[in-house]
């Protein structure tokens, strides 16, 4: 995290300053914020469909803010270093939306009856996570396997402590809210998963084995 790509110091540092922004608007009009999250309800009953994607950019306090800054920090700059230059700067942002947006649906279809708001880029930040885990310690452009033990531990370990804090509410800044953990599992799965076929499109190609042209056996 200390020497982060720019792309995800940029994405770290918006967090807290896209919160300062909510609470100067929602001092003047609060019901502009309640436009922008995202009410699961809305996916049956109609509503604000591009709440699935602002909800991300909102969230329910500093705490709150200041959590998902901190994994932002720690787990963007393995994702964004795996896709270099111009386009991998935006497919890097358009990763991390991706996760947020299937985090927020996979939560939606889970609770279609909830009609209390959405917020928070929980969701996008797993997606990080997840997308982390399986690139940490392999060689640049290349993924660790689904199946890998060294991906598959530390995953379960984590959807256990997530789930733990999601259904106690034991989580730091979430006293009197509901944290949506399913949201954070939908959003780690999502990023596992997409990892993959993003760096193809936006990532570094693996560097080739390097060998002779001249095959015969060397001299002695």
């Amino acid at each position: 995290m200390f020497n982060a790509p720019f792309v995800a110091i940029a994405l770290t540092a918006s967090i807290p300053i896209l919160y300062w922004v909510q609470t100067r608007v929602a001092a003047i009009d609060p019901i502009v914020i309640q436009l922008l999250a995202f009410q699961p309800s809305g996916l049956i009953l109609g509503g604000w469909w591009p709440g699935v994607v602002t909800s991300m950019f909102l969230h329910a306090g500093w705490a709150h803010a200041l959590f998902n800054m901190t994994g932002a920090l720690a787990f963007a700059p393995p994702v964004a270093r795996a896709m270099k230059g111009a386009k991998g700067a935006a497919g890097f942002l358009l990763f991390y939306m991706a996760c947020g947006v299937l985090a927020a649906l996979g939560y939606a279809v889970l609770h279609l009856n909830q009609e209390g708001w959405l917020v928070g880029a929980s969701g996008a930040v797993f997606g990080l996570i997840g997308a982390a885990l399986r690139l940490l310690r392999v060689k640049e452009g290349r993924l660790r396997r689904l199946t890998d033990r060294r991906f598959l531990v530390p995953a379960a370990v984590l959807m256990v402590v997530n789930a733990a804090t999601g259904l106690t509410g034991l989580l730091p800044g979430a006293s009197g809210l509901q944290v949506a953990w399913e949201a954070h599992a939908a959003g780690f799965v999502a990023g596992a998963l997409l990892i993959g076929p993003w760096l193809k499109i936006f990532g570094v190609r693996p560097t080739a084995f390097d060998s002779t042209t001249d095959l015969r056996d060397p001299s002695i």
